[in-house]
């Protein structure tokens, strides 16, 4: 396994990492309070909550194998080269395990708090069953070989299919209800800057290995950093140019009534 060759650079990979972490774990938090405050979920998509969900078991999966498996690094190392670092920071596991623990939550505010006439689709469902039995059928696959970091290759596949498709349900949402009201816009902010250093954690490694065999020996880091940053920058066009959230007037400020947004959902 590679060594570093500059602790400069060693030393700014574990910040960056960090922040990454830092800022992707405090992303789900807005909206969780969001939720709390209101008793209420109208506004966020059930699809994305439970793809989202799906995503992160995956990149969990994949994260813990890869990081704590000296069978599967080894695997890793007779693919790409012993001259090669592993992809995987302490970062990365660490969020994702979070990661997992907190969408969780979420999807249990969905049961309990005021959903209106929300649901989750008929497609999600399908698309989360679909996943999940492909699978379990890959695993079966491997077993007998012991082709464990072909497995968990396909597991960081499917969180970067996961990734392009959970932003897709709230856009639409938001589009079809011209509105952003119960959406946390913090939640993007956050999710924009961990997308970003994220990225920039893997230019730095490939900096001082003077290679860029990471980018696609983890293919699906790099994927999960653009996805993520072309997403969160519709929803900010959405939320800031678009749909615009609108000042109560001073009447309504003084009034007891409830504020209704364009989908005449009480907020």
């Amino acid at each position: 396994m590679a060594s570093w060759n500059s602790i400069p650079l060693e030393i700014s990979y574990e910040i960056v990492g960090w922040i990454t972490f830092a800022s992707w774990s405090i992303s789900f938090y807005p909206q969780m309070i969001l939720n709390y405050k209101r008793k209420s979920v109208v506004g966020l998509n059930f699809d994305f909550a439970l793809l989202n969900f799906t995503k992160h078991s995956s990149y969990m999966i994949y994260n813990v194998c890869l990081y704590f498996s000296p069978f599967i690094q080894k695997q890793y190392f007779d693919t790409y080269g012993e001259e090669e670092m592993i992809p995987v920071a302490a970062n990365d596991v660490a969020f994702s395990i979070h990661a997992v623990l907190v969408t969780a939550v979420t999807l249990f505010q969905i049961c309990i708090y005021e959903r209106g006439t929300q649901k989750v689709s008929r497609c999600a469902t399908g698309l989360v069953i679909l996943v999940w039995g492909f699978a379990a059928t890959c695993f079966f696959i491997a077993l007998p070989t012991h082709s464990w970091l072909w497995l968990i290759t396909l597991f960081n596949s499917i969180q970067v299919c996961m990734t392009c498709v959970k932003y897709i349900p709230q856009a639409k949402m938001n589009f079809t209800r011209k509105s952003t009201v119960g959406w946390s816009i913090e939640n993007i902010l956050l999710d924009f800057c961990g997308g970003v250093s994220n990225y920039l954690q893997m230019v730095v490694q490939s900096i001082d290995q003077g290679s860029w065999v990471n980018f696609y020996g983890n293919i699906g880091k790099t994927l999960l950093s653009l996805v993520t940053i072309f997403f969160d920058l519709i929803f900010m066009f959405q939320h800031y140019v678009l749909y615009p959230p609108k000042k109560p007037s001073k009447c309504l400020e003084e009034s007891n009534e409830p504020l209704i947004d364009p989908s005449h959902e009480p907020i």
